[in-house]
This record gives structure tokens, C-alpha cells and sequence, in this order.
């Protein structure tokens, strides 16, 4: 599904209008009654709402709610900013005076131009924050923010319409974070803000539904994004049953170069990640000191023994693999990191790299300018920022991999809440799956394993990290159902992985 930027929107917006030869009233009409279903649903007549609408197309959507909860019989109390006198935009008046004819003096009205007392709010009320949707451009400022930080100290409950007030749709630095609304609710248009992807902004988000305006569906097909929300149709789609002729040499072979003395738990899980995504033949080179371990743990896999007992000195590669995938437990020492150094030079196809391979690029940053083009690198925020530089937030480091996949011509698997995938040609493809409890050593190495078994199974290149990412998380899903999140481990993720391949076939 595409996440689409609020110019996006805009468009899709005009072009629905145009389609349905139909006017920005009849469109916030049909807003307004989706968020009021939702309102109406989920509380009595008898709950206190108070309604903050402001100047522009936001606010005209805020007091059309209201007008609508009033005709269910409801009595919500309003109030309508027009600070600069007579600058409210045309929906906004319009739905000022249908609220007014209406409501009449039913209901507690009140238009603030100058001064303001706001009303006693507490725990019990409901909020309806329509002071500012997605056309803000500049930070909250004057009475404004006042107004926003009283809203999220009076422990009302607060519902946002389509956006926080405060908040912009897809980038918030330079934001003042003291002035964007907390919402415990956030009903927004057609699809989640980019924003709402990121930790950061949680808890300005607060839980989110999307209400569908039923725009126009050509627009939304051809209308261009660099975003995308990867779902269970988008995998269902693109996952292939096994041809009932297959061997394992078809479903190809993965090396997987992991593991050290104290460490060999990361290339069993990664081992078996690969095995129960599919790959036809999996082969771990490892120090001599895991051969028992592998052996035992994964018979499946073949094991190549270092020359070193305890730790990977050097990655000689043999035979031709379909990919090869180094990281997973290595450990960084002086004679690791110059085996990593020795192959990421000399090495001319595609890899993945991941954990230890990583912190030994960040020790020599310039092996970054030599990593085979389409390789995949697939960090968690720590290590991205031994890569890339200290950020501080999910939004500078999507912004930095945007950057840093074009400049290397590398895929980048931000690992988190949402693992975000971003490609060469800066699209970015966000997970939908997953939950709290894959937050468990091993988590990672498993999605190692399964990113190389999709890759070496001939999945386009396009796709292979993006599939492995959304059954990584989906197995972590049904494990939950198990164990919960508290007591998931990464096993239980490896157990998963053939059940949810099963699920996206259905």
C-alpha cells in the first residue's frame, strides 16, 4: 500500500473532486461522517466533547463533527479560532454557519478572536483536536502553542482528525516538539502519515486508525510515492509455490560466514533461519570450535571449519554460492576484522552483511566505498550510527540511508517497530509485521537467514529483502501467540518461519 506525502494526498484530493463532479464541502462531508461513526461509537450521548477547530480545512472538518454529533444527540462544546478576523477558509465558514444553524444556542458555541479562557478540562472529557491538519508548514506558534500544551496537561482524553496539531505529515526536524498535540487517538485520511512511522512521534500518534474516504481509485494507482506500506496481499502476491519437480540445488545455496567461541548460537539461528525459509542447501563456515555445536543443533546444515579454533581469521570462498551472508556472532578482533577487510575487497558479487561485519566496517570506514553494488547491509539503530554517524532519531536515520543506499548502491534494512527497507533508487518499502517481543538476542540473526534464503531461492532483488523482512516479523507474530511478548525468544521465530510462509499462501 502507498504511504502518500500530503502533496500526494492534495492531489488525489482535487482529482476526486474533478472525477465526481463534487466540491471541498461534499469531500469534508464524507470525512466528517467517517470520524463521527468512529466518535459516536466509542462513547455515550452523555460524555462531555469539547472542540477545538481551527482557521482552515481542518477546523471545517472539526465542526462538521460537531454538527453531526449534535444531530445524534450529542452536545459537544466548540470553539472556533479566527484570531485574524474573517480569515477562515471558505469550508471553514461554511460549516461555521451550518453548525450555527443547526445547533443555535443548543450547544456551547464560541468563536475566539482576541482573548481566550480556555474551559476546565480533566480526565473525563473527550477532546476533538481540529486546529491544524496537513497543510502546516511551519511550527505551531503565539496563542497556539499555549492552547496545545494545555490540551496535553488537562489528562483529557484527545482524538486528533487526521493529523496532530503541530505535527507536519512526512519530516519533523526543525519541529519544536513542545507544540505538537499528544493524541491518545489519531483518525486519519486514507493512509498513516510517513511521520507515524517513526518512534519518535509515538507518542504524538498515539493509536492510529485509518478511515477510508473512498478516493478516487485511479488516482491513487497512479499517483508516485517513494513510499510504501508492505502488507500480507503485497507478500501473498509475490510468493511462489514450490514446483513439485524441484531439488534442493534449484531452491539454491547459502554460506553464511558467523559465529565464534561463546557466539555459535547466532549462526545456529541464522542456520535456521535459512533453512526454514527454503534454501536448498545451507553451508556455515565457522571457527573448529562450533562444529559440534552445528552439528547437533542444525544436521541439516553443512559446516566449514575455519583455520583458527575460536574465531573467523579467513573467509576463503570455495565454491560459487547463490549469496553469501557474513556477521551474524563473528566478533570483532584485529584477525576478524582483517578477514572481513580481505573479503569485502575482493569479493565482486552481492552480499548481505549484518552484526560483527558491520562493526568491522565501522573500524575501517573506508571498506563502506568497496561493498559489492546491490549488497545488502541490515544494521539496527546502533549500528547504523557506528556506520553513519550519531542520530538521534528514526527520522535522520531513514534521511541518512535515503543518502547513503544511493551514494553505495547498497539496500539498507533499518531494523525496528517498523524495519524500514530502503533501495538504491530511494524507494522505501515499511514493515507491517512484527511486534514488541522480537526485541530478543538472536532476532536478527534469524532475519539474516531468511533475507538469504529468498535471495538465493530467485526472488527478484527488489523483493527478496523486502519478503524476508514482512514473514521475519509475521513468524514473530504467530510465535507471540505462543509465548507472548514478554516471553518470546528468537527460536521461537525460527519455528515460526515455515508456518508463516504456509499463512501468506492461503
Amino acid at each position: 500500500m502507498k504511504i502518500f506525502t500530503n502533496d500526494g494526498l492534495r492531489r488525489i484530493g482535487d482529482r476526486t473532486l474533478e472525477k465526481e463532479n463534487i466540491t471541498m464541502l461534499d469531500l469534508i462531508e464524507r470525512a466528517a461522517s467517517a470520524v463521527s461513526y468512529e466518535l459516536i461509537s466509542r462513547w455515550r450521548t452523555s460524555k462531555r466533547f469539547v472542540f477545538f477547530a481551527g482557521p482552515g480545512d481542518n477546523g471545517a472538518d472539526a465542526l462538521a463533527v460537531a454538527r453531526m454529533m449534535y444531530e445524534q444527540g450529542y452536545r459537544p462544546e466548540v470553539y472556533l479560532f479566527n484570531i485574524k478576523s474573517a480569515q477562515l477558509s471558505d469550508c471553514c465558514l461554511a460549516n461555521r454557519d451550518r453548525l450555527i444553524e443547526t445547533a443555535g444556542d443548543d450547544i456551547e458555541f464560541i468563536e475566539v478572536i482576541q482573548n481566550f479562557t480556555p474551559p476546565a478540562l480533566d480526565e473525563n472529557d473527550v477532546v476533538v483536536d481540529g486546529l491544524f491538519g496537513n497543510g502546516l508548514r511551519t511550527p505551531l506558534k503565539g496563542g497556539y502553542t499555549a492552547l496545545v500544551q494545555y490540551i496535553n496537561t488537562s489528562g483529557a482524553y484527545v482524538v486528533s482528525i487526521d493529523i496532530p496539531s503541530g505535527m507536519f505529515g512526512e519530516w519533523n526536524m526543525g519541529n519544536d516538539r513542545r507544540n505538537i498535540i499528544h493524541a491518545n487517538l489519531t483518525l486519519t485520511y486514507q493512509s498513516k502519515r510517513l511521520a507515524f512511522y517513526f518512534a519518535e512521534n509515538a507518542e504524538f500518534v498515539g493509536d492510529c486508525k485509518v478511515l477510508d474516504l473512498e478516493l478516487d481509485r485511479e488516482s491513487l494507482a497512479r499517483t508516485p510515492t517513494d513510499f510504501y506500506l508492505i502488507e500480507r496481499e503485497d507478500v501473498h502476491d509475490v510468493m511462489q509455490p514450490r514446483n513439485p519437480f524441484i531439488n534442493k540445488y534449484d531452491n539454491g545455496t547459502v554460506l553464511l560466514i558467523a559465529g565464534s567461541y561463546g557466539m555459535m548460537g547466532a549462526a545456529v539461528l541464522a542456520a535456521r533461519g535459512a533453512l526454514r525459509a527454503g534454501a536448498g542447501l545451507v553451508t556455515v563456515h565457522a571457527p573448529r570450535c562450533g562444529h559440534q555445536i552445528m552439528q547437533t543443533a542444525v544436521p541439516e546444515a553443512l559446516f566449514e571449519p575455519d583455520r583458527n579454533e575460536i574465531l573467523t581469521t579467513a573467509i576463503d570462498i570455495r565454491h560459487t554460492y547463490s549469496v553469501v551472508a557474513l556477521g551474524p556472532g563473528l566478533h570483532v578482533t584485529d584477525e576478524t576484522l582483517e578477514a572481513v577487510h580481505q573479503f569485502i575487497m575482493n569479493f565482486k558479487r552481492p552480499c548481505l552483511l549484518d552484526a560483527d561485519a558491520l562493526n568491522c566496517i565501522a573500524r575501517r570506514p573506508m571498506l563502506l566505498r568497496s561493498i559489492p553494488p546491490r549488497s545488502v547491509i541490515t544494521p539496527h539503530a546502533i549500528e547504523f550510527d557506528r556506520l553513519f554517524g550519531e542520530h538521534h532519531t528514526d527520522e535522520e536515520r531513514l534521511k541518512k540511508a535515503i543518502d547513503v543506499s544511493k551514494l553505495y548502491k547498497i539496500t539498507i534494512v533499518l531494523k525496528g517497530h517498523y524495519t524500514m527497507t530502503v533501495r538504491p533508487d530511494s524507494k522505501v518499502y515499511v514493515n507491517s509485521s512484527g511486534n514488541p517481543g522480537m526485541a530478543t538476542p538472536g532476532s536478527g540473526d534469524v532475519l539474516t537467514g531468511v533475507i538469504s534464503a529468498l535471495i538465493a531461492q530467485n526472488y527478484q532483488p527488489d523483493w527478496s529483502v523486502v519478503l524476508g523482512v514482512y514473514l521475519h516479523g509475521l513468524a514473530g507474530d504467530l510465535a507471540a501467540q505462543e509465548h507472548g511478548t514478554y516471553g518470546m525468544l528468537a527460536s521461537d521465530i525460527v519455528d515460526n518461519i515455515g508456518k508463516a510462509i504456509v499463512e501468506v499462501m492461503k
